[in-house]
């Protein structure tokens, strides 16, 4: 897809900065195995424990988001994204382990991997030792990463394969529209705390580098799911 979807401008300049090591983890082999369905099973039930592990840990990082918002309207959103994850993207975890016989017992008490402890305490660190601003940047990469892969790979013909009730759910039109109201949330955020003009701030290189350095964790995520234990 050559244009990415529009989730706010402060996403699209994180994304240009990332450069190539955004294009690694939205056109990671395990995604483009999902893409064609050539992805074995093994690979996706093991990427899925661990993401039900990673997503444990991510609605917690978006709790602390809203300690630590300052208006309403970032409370508003960081707390309708924790019910998201809670409430929604999770049960379609439970859901396809359950299906081959992984309950969510299970699921949650699952050990997590080196790569997957990388990237959750990553995230955690950012919100326990920064603001709300390091917070989104370290974000941002797995909520908006997912809804542009969702769109693109709905986009390419995937219909039919094993996998398109992952890819339903990131390119339909309550994950897209989660993805929206946090690009509009944090485009508001930057400009109530750095201005009009964010990159020329002193602060933007530092949630350039974490947003930078959560793709590349999640680079890393995908590369532990292809390779299960």
């Amino acid at each position: 897809m050559t244009n990415p979807p529009n989730y706010g401008s402060t996403f699209h300049a994180w994304r240009d900065g990332a450069a190539g090591v955004w294009r690694d983890y939205t056109h990671h082999a395990f995604v483009e195995g999902l893409r064609s369905g050539a992805l074995p099973r093994a690979s996706f039930l093991h990427y899925l424990v661990q993401d039900y592990v990673f997503l444990v840990h991510f609605s917690r990082a978006w709790s602390l988001a809203v300690v630590k918002a300052e208006t309403l309207d970032e409370m508003k959103v960081c707390a309708g994204t924790v019910d998201a994850l809670v409430n929604h993207e999770m049960a379609l975890h439970v859901r396809t382990c359950a299906e081959h016989g992984i309950s969510e017992d299970v699921l949650f008490n699952a050990d997590e991997e080196v790569a997957n402890l990388a990237y959750t305490r990553f995230v955690m660190d950012a919100g326990l030792q920064g603001d709300f601003l390091d917070m989104m940047a370290a974000l941002a990469p797995c909520v908006m990463g997912y809804g542009e892969i969702g769109q693109r790979l709905d986009r390419e013909g995937s219909a039919g394969n094993d996998y398109q009730d992952w890819i339903d759910t990131y390119a339909g039109p309550d994950y897209q529209g989660l993805c929206g109201a946090v690009g509009a949330m944090i485009d508001a955020a930057v400009e109530r705390r750095v201005g009009q003009n964010p990159q020329t701030a002193p602060r933007w290189p530092q949630l350039q580098a974490r947003f930078t350095k959560a793709t590349a964790l999640e680079v890393g995520f995908w590369g532990m799911g292809l390779n299960p234990t």
